[in-house]
């Protein structure tokens, strides 16, 4: 063996061991991943990023020297522990909550439906004639049509909860309230929809509006979309809620059949239609 003071040993073996000493390695290699997982949060900032982050912050902190011998293990049950509530939260976002309209998505919808007792009603909403807006103006106008359509939707009155269905379709509960009591807050939304025009977003306009705009080169277009709606409520024929829900949908039905951007009730007498 080379003794400790031996000129001859070389120079770089003791800075090199230094480097890879593993508290030293394992420092640097959580700074190097803190820094892309901050960045990672930054830029999308996710339920699972922001875990990452606090994990890397528990897990670094175990590095540390700290006096206590339980110090290190408390801090990765900790990072441990945020990471899988991270997932768990992670995967819920993506199962109950719909990321283009930002509403709750069909499986809330029905975790709901099971809940609901008493009196109440169910609106079933979809976008007219939304395939022919699609194939006219591209799928990123229809991506913009579906936003305005939920954000309105958000707002209906009444008590009304409103849930992306699939595709171009909606429903709404009104928990407590009767279909009679929830008609007029869905007439208001109808009328509101229709009467909401929105410029379609083109392939160079940016996400996010910049701090001095640009000098537009050709004026933007203008377009708006309508909505049928059918509402339908509980009765001793309809006892269940997935009964009520066939039913709306079929008041939806009779709603695009007479003519488009309007609200059909069960019950309702439309001439020429059956009920």
């Amino acid at each position: 063996p080379t003794p400790a003071g031996d000129a001859s040993a070389p120079r770089f073996l003791g800075p090199l061991s230094d480097l890879l000493a593993a508290p030293d390695l394992a420092r640097l290699v959580f700074l190097i991943a803190g820094a892309f997982i901050a960045l990672a949060f930054a830029a999308r900032r996710g339920t699972f990023e922001g875990s990452l982050l606090w994990v890397t912050a528990a897990s670094a902190l175990a590095l540390l020297d700290v006096p206590s011998p339980q110090a290190p293990t408390l801090a990765f049950t900790a990072a441990q522990l945020v990471l899988l509530l991270g997932l768990i939260e992670d995967s819920y976002l993506l199962a109950y909550h719909d990321e283009l309209t930002g509403l709750p998505g069909r499986r809330a919808l029905e975790e709901a439906l099971r809940t609901l007792v008493g009196d109440y009603a169910i609106a079933m909403v979809d976008v007219d004639r939304f395939k022919r807006f699609n194939d006219r103006h591209g799928h990123g106008a229809g991506d913009q049509a579906l936003r305005m359509v939920a954000t309105e939707l958000q707002g209906v009155g009444g008590g009304g909860r409103a849930y992306r269905y699939g595709g171009e379709e909606f429903a709404i509960l009104f928990p407590g309230s009767p279909a009679a009591a929830a008609r007029q807050s869905l007439e208001e939304v109808r009328v509101a929809i229709a009467g909401r025009k929105f410029a379609i977003r083109g392939p160079d306009r940016p996400r996010k509006k910049p701090d001095s705009p640009r000098k537009k080169s050709r004026p933007s277009r203008t377009i708006s979309v309508a909505v049928s709606i059918g509402l339908a409520g509980p009765n001793p024929k309809r006892t269940t809620a997935d009964a009520v829900l066939r039913a709306a949908d079929r008041a939806l039905y009779r709603a695009k059949k007479e003519g488009r951007n309007r609200l059909v009730a069960v019950g309702d007498k439309i001439p020429g239609a059956r009920s």
